[in-house]
């Protein structure tokens, strides 16, 4: 199924009404009300309501949501229900850091391969997943792999995307610090831990 005319932000507050389920479930709580996961994840309960309504009606008044049903909606609405494997290109210091995160299993990915171009870090393992040459990048269509993780230098960001949409990547996760160009059938989104960082001290409040 797909949807239509719902807003992008509406898609990026999904995944945090997930993470806010998943609490609930592990907590024992086998139902719950949109103002219980408002208060827990920090949002407002219309905005809640609202966001759903743009997929189906989830809830019973007066009973809320229950929450294996709700996980199971929202995991189908984000294709999350199938799994997906993604490949890591770049082992550095972030990118060791996210091959050794656990919490991709969670949203049903598998981080099923890893790529660099220094010959010190290929051979090596790290979290049971074997470090490989970049040029095998080519190989990733006949593994099933159609996400892409970004973590190299800023130099060789867009020559990796080139190589992860070659080899029939359908998303890329970018960390590198730069504009990646890209097909529109590949959805891309890129993320600068710094550049967030710098938005910061606008808010802050003078002492």
């Amino acid at each position: 199924m797909r949807y239509y005319r719902v807003p992008n932000e509406a898609v990026r507050r999904l995944p945090v009404y997930l993470r806010g389920l998943f609490t609930l479930s592990e907590d024992g709580h086998e139902s719950t009300s949109s103002k219980k996961l408002a208060d827990l994840i920090g949002v407002t309960s219309w905005q809640i309501r609202k966001d759903f309504s743009y997929f189906g009606d989830f809830g019973t008044r007066g009973v809320g949501y229950n929450i294996k049903k709700l996980i199971k909606e929202i995991n189908k609405i984000l294709k999350l229900d199938t799994g997906h494997k993604a490949a890591l290109v770049g082992v550095g210091n972030l990118g060791s850091a996210v091959l050794s995160y656990p919490g991709f299993k969670m949203y049903g990915f598998e981080l099923a391969t890893a790529f660099d171009a220094d010959p010190d870090k290929i051979g090596k393992t790290i979290n049971n997943i074997t470090i490989e040459d970049t040029c095998k990048i080519k190989e990733l269509k006949k593994r099933k792999v159609v996400i892409g993780i970004i973590a190299v230098p800023r130099h060789a960001a867009q020559e990796t995307a080139d190589a992860l949409v070659s080899a029939g990547v359908k998303a890329i996760l970018n960390f590198s610090p730069c504009y990646l160009t890209v097909p529109k059938k590949v959805k891309i989104i890129t993320i600068d831990i710094a550049m967030d960082l710098a938005r910061l001290p606008y808010y802050m409040r003078a002492s």
